[in-house]
C-alpha cells in the first residue's frame, strides 16, 4: 500500500505549469496515487490526458455544481469569475456518461449554495441526481463538493442509496460530518488541517476508518501563501499521528485501507 492524494487539481494552471515537478515531488514523498478531479468537459478531457501520461494519476470526471447551472446563471445576469466557458447541463452530463468506464471515480460533483442563487437549486439538484446515478450504474465511487448545501447533498445521496462516497474538504458542521461518517461515507482532510480548527476536530473525533487524505491543490496548503501540491499529504498524515497518539506508519496503513475500501484498489 502507498500514500495518496484523493482530491487534487493537476490541471489548474498554477499546477499544470509545473506538473512534472509536482508529480516528481509527490513520488519522492512516497505517493503512489493522485486522484485528479475534473470540473467540466474541457477539464475532464485534460485530466484524462494527464492520466495517460503519468501512471500515478487516476482520473475522476466531474461536473462542478456551479458549472452545472452556469448557463442559467449567466442568463439571469449572475457571474462566476472562475470560468470563461459555459456548458449546458446536458453536455456536462453526457460527457461523464460517455466516459464513465474510463473514470477511476466520478467527481467532483455536488451542490453549491455559495455562488448559486436559491432559485436554481432545483436544477442543480437534478444534475447531481443524474451524475450520482451514472456513478452507481458504472460502479464508481463518488467525490462530493458541497458548499452551504451539505444537508441537502446528504438527503439526495440517501434518496439515491449511493454506497461509495467521499466528501472532499467538508465545510459543514462537525456534527454533520459525524453523521455522514455514520452513513459509511468517507471524508478527506486537506493539507491545511494543522491551521484549521474544523479539520482538526474532524481528525480528532471522526472514526479513523472514515478518514482519507487530500490536498485540493493548488488550494488549502499548510502555508496559506504558498501553492499547495500532493506531496503535502505527508504533513497531514504526520499531524493525524500526533492527534491519534500513534506513529505515521499506522496512520498511512489506516488511510490506505480506507482508500481500498472506497475505491476497491490499493493506493
Amino acid at each position: 500500500m502507498g500514500l495518496f492524494d484523493v482530491h487534487a487539481h493537476l490541471t489548474h494552471p498554477d499546477v499544470f505549469a509545473d506538473v512534472e515537478g509536482v508529480i516528481a515531488r509527490a513520488r519522492t514523498a512516497g505517493l503512489t496515487t493522485i486522484v485528479s478531479n475534473g470540473l467540466n468537459p474541457t477539464d475532464n478531457a485534460a485530466v484524462l490526458d494527464l492520466s495517460r501520461r503519468f501512471d500515478i494519476v487516476r482520473p475522476a470526471f466531474g461536473f462542478y455544481p456551479v458549472d452545472a447551472v452556469l448557463v442559467q446563471m449567466r442568463a439571469e445576469g449572475e457571474s462566476f469569475p472562475h470560468r470563461s466557458e459555459a456548458w449546458t447541463a446536458e453536455d456536462g452530463i453526457r460527457w461523464v456518461q460517455e466516459h464513465a468506464d474510463e473514470a477511476f471515480a466520478i467527481g467532483e460533483i455536488g451542490l453549491d449554495g455559495y455562488w448559486v442563487q436559491e432559485n436554481l437549486w432545483p436544477a442543480q439538484d437534478e444534475v447531481f441526481r443524474q451524475l450520482v446515478r451514472i456513478a452507481m450504474a458504472a460502479d464508481k465511487a463518488i467525490i462530493i463538493h458541497t458548499r452551504k448545501r451539505e444537508r441537502r447533498a446528504l438527503e439526495l445521496l440517501d434518496e439515491l442509496g449511493a454506497p461509495r462516497v467521499n466528501w472532499h474538504c467538508f465545510g459543514g458542521r462537525v456534527t454533520l460530518a459525524r453523521e455522514i461518517a455514520g452513513r459509511g461515507h468517507f471524508l478527506s482532510i486537506p493539507a491545511n488541517a494543522r491551521r484549521s480548527q474544523s479539520f482538526t476536530r474532524m481528525l480528532e473525533t471522526l472514526p479513523r476508518e472514515r478518514i482519507l487524505l487530500e490536498t485540493d491543490c493548488p488550494y488549502l496548503g499548510p502555508d496559506r501563501d504558498a501553492r499547495n501540491e500532493p506531496a503535502n499529504v505527508v504533513g497531514t498524515a504526520q499531524y493525524a499521528a500526533e492527534l491519534w497518539r500513534t506513529n505515521v506508519a499506522d496512520v498511512e496503513r489506516q488511510v490506505a485501507e480506507n482508500f481500498e475500501q472506497l475505491f476497491g484498489v490499493v493506493p
